[in-house]
């Protein structure tokens, strides 16, 4: 994998971007083209004016000073045309190559195994796929093209003025030596502003980013003032980063003036004595002044193409560090499953995230198709670690996990997943509609579809009294509606797809009794016949399972049916008396 050199032109990444300019290699070779076209004309209309001064203004002819005049016009507008052209290619080569580039990087993080996220911030992704995708665009539209451009636009105006004149261009360019390092040591401190102010963006976005969200908590505990305090100073930060930048700014661009007066006052100086004297032509000194003009705005713009382009190079390896990631479940089964019929098993499954700190040691248990498995124990017993494992979000460390006698691992990876429909505690909703949200922008699945499913559910009556029915938009994470009725849309999700196996994982932990004895209610419908792993911390919503797993730190310590758990006066009784002790439903049982 290519490592960062803090070079301005890293060849290894930089071959790596032009991977993905090969399928628009023709619009990169007219662009290329374009900017060599334009580094050759821009010297010409200098050259025109002093041809003008020195053979038609001199000797007084109006009529060739008036076809002259409409030479410079038309060549003016030819290079705004070629101009016009180069800007727009450059930015549309540019863009074309980013939204390949962050297509194929999306699409790598699409099958990152979920311990890839575990240990990865979201904010650092986001920024790898978007903002960093931006500055690599600047490779072609503000960096690499355009020092190309500015060198070869450079050496064609210095060839030229020495052909003319090499007295007036050795006058011409006696500051340029100081301009140079000027613009070294500029480029030095503008690099390392640049990067304290990117720095500085991101620890603002964070702090926004976070509070945001969670202004919530910040309001309830009464921390406004102090969370405004920690605003301020990490503002104040980014604002002195700006203004450092500023600053280089503010010192840099008067010594190029400076330099240029001086160059353009040694010209004049030396070259009107010349003119006195008729050794220099009146055409040839204001030709050079333009050609100083050339020569110090593009100097002058290098470092900031250079910096552009050093940018270019960190994101691009930024990118190329998140594609180069091998974090993939592998996906080298062929077996379809439709025929499947739901038995699951589990031969002595060891699991652990990290290392050999096990989560899951030794599990063993089967499931009979069409059969409800229970799975109850304490947070952290393992109990949503076999489902991940079960859909293969993670793989096993030791051991076989078989659905009808076949290794879930020579299952076609999406059609397991296709298969195996899960409806979590956290309920995620996308900013659509609810729709949508049901039906995931499957186009298979219609409208009328959404609709019956949501009514065995019992949720098409809550659907349907909201404004727009199922077109209402949700809003972020489902946040216009309440948990209950966001967990309902979950619901309707999994029941929609018609899997062949279901996973409740706290499915009606944190949902209200109505909207628990609807999904009970969808439950008892959508079971039947379907292989089913349900996990509660409520025993009341697993009492009726065929088998029910007791997990502790990662062990199965006990496994029955709800009365033969009850008889064994085990862990699982401990359990039930703790919830139901002075409950109604205990006394019934």
């Amino acid at each position: 994998m290519s490592k960062v050199t803090g070079n301005a032109v890293d060849f290894p990444v930089l071959s790596r971007v032009f991977e993905f300019v090969k399928p628009y290699k023709k619009t990169f070779a007219i662009t290329l083209f374009l900017t060599i076209a334009l580094a050759f004309l821009s010297p010409l209309r200098p050259w025109l004016i002093q041809y003008t001064f020195d053979h038609h203004i001199a000797s007084g002819d109006a009529q060739s000073l008036l076809y002259m005049t409409l030479l410079m016009v038309i060549l003016l507008f030819a290079e705004a045309i070629l101009n016009f052209y180069y800007i727009y290619l450059a930015n549309w080569l540019g863009q074309v190559v980013i939204r390949d580039l962050r297509v194929k990087l999306y699409s790598h993080i699409n099958q990152f195994r979920l311990k890839y996220f575990d240990h990865t911030p979201i904010g650092t992704l986001v920024t790898r796929v978007i903002s960093d995708m931006e500055t690599i665009a600047d490779i072609f539209s503000e960096g690499l093209l355009v020092i190309i451009g500015d060198v070869l636009k450079l050496i064609v105006v210095i060839g030229v003025m020495f052909w003319v004149d090499y007295r007036l261009a050795l006058i011409s360019l006696s500051t340029i030596p100081l301009l140079l390092f000027s613009t070294w040591l500029f480029k030095n401190a503008i690099k390392s502003s640049f990067q304290e102010v990117r720095n500085e963006v991101a620890k603002l976005n964070a702090f926004l980013q976070e509070h945001i969200t969670g202004m919530n908590v910040v309001q309830i505990f009464n921390r406004e003032d102090e969370e405004m305090d920690r605003f301020k100073k990490i503002n104040a930060r980014h604002r002195d980063a700006n203004i450092d930048s500023v600053w280089y700014y503010s010192i840099f661009l008067p010594v190029v003036e400076v330099l240029s007066a001086v160059s353009i006052g040694l010209l004049v100086w030396w070259g009107a004595k010349g003119v006195i004297r008729d050794q220099v032509t009146l055409g040839n000194l204001v030709a050079f002044i333009l050609y100083i003009h050339m020569l110090f705005r593009p100097i002058r713009e290098l470092a900031d193409r250079f910096n552009t382009l050093q940018m270019g190079m960190v994101s691009s390896e930024r990118v190329f560090k998140v594609m180069d990631t091998v974090s993939v479940i592998d996906n080298t089964g062929k077996q379809n499953m439709d025929a499947m019929k739901g038995e699951i098993k589990f031969e002595d499954v060891w699991f652990a995230y990290n290392d050999e700190d096990w989560v899951l040691k030794g599990i063993s248990f089967s499931v009979k198709p069409g059969e409800t498995m229970a799975l109850v124990g304490e947070t952290g017993s393992g109990k949503s670690s076999i489902i991940s494992l079960l859909s293969r979000f993670y793989e096993y460390n030791k051991g076989k996990i078989t659905i009808d006698g076949i290794d879930i691992r020579d299952y076609e990876l999406n059609e397991l997943r296709k298969n195996i429909a899960v409806v979590l505690q956290d309920v995620f909703l996308f900013s659509d509609t609810i729709a949508n949200n049901i039906s995931m922008k499957n186009e298979a699945v219609t409208k009328e579809q959404i609709r019956k499913a949501s009514i065995a559910v019992g949720a098409d009556e809550f659907i349907s009294s909201l404004p727009g029915n199922y077109d209402y938009n949700v809003m972020e994470r489902g946040a216009m509606l309440s948990v209950g009725q966001r967990q309902l849309i979950s619901f309707i999700r999994a029941y929609i797809y018609n899997p062949k196996i279901l996973v409740l994982d706290e499915a009606t932990s944190s949902i209200d009794t109505e909207s628990e004895f609807l999904i009970q209610k969808a439950m008892n419908k959508l079971t039947e016949n379907r292989t089913s792993i349900v996990i509660a911390h409520r025993l009341a919503t697993v009492q009726k399972a065929d088998k029910i797993i007791v997990l502790d730190k990662g062990e199965i310590l006990e496994m029955g049916t709800h009365q033969q758990l009850l008889k064994n006066n085990g862990h699982y009784k401990t359990l039930f008396e703790l919830q139901f002790k002075n409950s109604k439903e205990y006394t019934l049982m």
